[in-house]
């Protein structure tokens, strides 16, 4: 993994353990509904700030290496990348 990235990953999971933390917390105290919704779409774009940069990293190193090497390694690549986004390849 690529220094830089590993470092923003671990301090965004961080971050993400602290805001479920707080969730929780809110649930127990049963505060306003639409507070935790708010709390909880704010987990949902970090979340999303973690897999851009797990996705980046794997792209930088992972997937660059597989096109290296062509062929079935290059095809390997774009299968995981479709299969991580949900889509079929067809």
């Amino acid at each position: 993994m690529i220094d830089d990235i590993k470092k923003r990953a671990l301090h965004r999971t961080s971050i993400l353990e602290g805001q479920l933390r707080g969730i929780a917390r809110m649930i127990e105290n049963e505060d306003y509904c639409m507070d935790i919704l708010t709390q909880t779409r704010a987990i949902q774009r970090s979340l999303e700030s973690l897999n851009r940069l797990l996705l980046e990293n794997h792209l930088r190193t992972h997937v660059a290496h597989m096109f290296e090497q062509g062929g079935e390694q290059g095809d390997q690549a774009v299968d995981e990348l479709l299969k991580a986004f949900d889509f079929d390849r067809k």
